[in-house]
Order: structure tokens, then sequence, then C-alpha cells
């Protein structure tokens, strides 16, 4: 496997070397630290414009609306079953 060799600050070699695991190596650390940054969805939410996220924050508001009407019909329609009604 190919190697490179890079250069970063102490400061960032000591945050980096409490990260590490049991027998970890430093590739091995970075690399799982890596891979926990870019599963999380957090790392990718400012990829929308302030109009696209609007305007998906709208649509989440409007179908959380309609989840709550769809409920509060099959609410009813359990009601009038449990009372005898339909």
């Amino acid at each position: 496997m190919a190697s490179k060799n890079i250069a970063i600050k102490e400061d960032v070699y000591e945050r980096l070397k409490a990260h590490k695991r049991g027998g970890e190596s430093f590739s091995e650390t970075l690399d799982r630290l890596l891979h926990e940054l870019d599963s999380d969805w957090r790392t990718n939410a400012g990829f929308l414009t302030d109009e696209e996220a609007a305007e998906l924050e709208a649509e989440v508001v409007r179908g959380l609306e309609d989840l709550g009407e769809s409920f509060d019909g099959l609410g009813d329609e359990i009601d009038e079953r449990l009372s005898g009604e339909s």
C-alpha cells in the first residue's frame, strides 16, 4: 500500500493522538474519524442555498400537516368503529 507523509501542527497531532484507540495506527485513526464524519448527516447539511433550505423546510411543514390531518381522520374512524357507529 502506498503512503504519503504529511506535516501537521503539534496541537493537531496531540488532538489526533487523543483519538487513537488501542493499537490503532494514525492512518487507521484518521480513516475511522473521516468515516464517522462522512456518515454524519450534519456534515452535509450546508449544501443547500438559503432559498432551497426554505423550500425544503416549507415542504416538510406541509408534509407534517398532511400527516397530522391523516392521523386525525384515522382517529375519528377508529373512534366510530369502537363506538359501533359505522
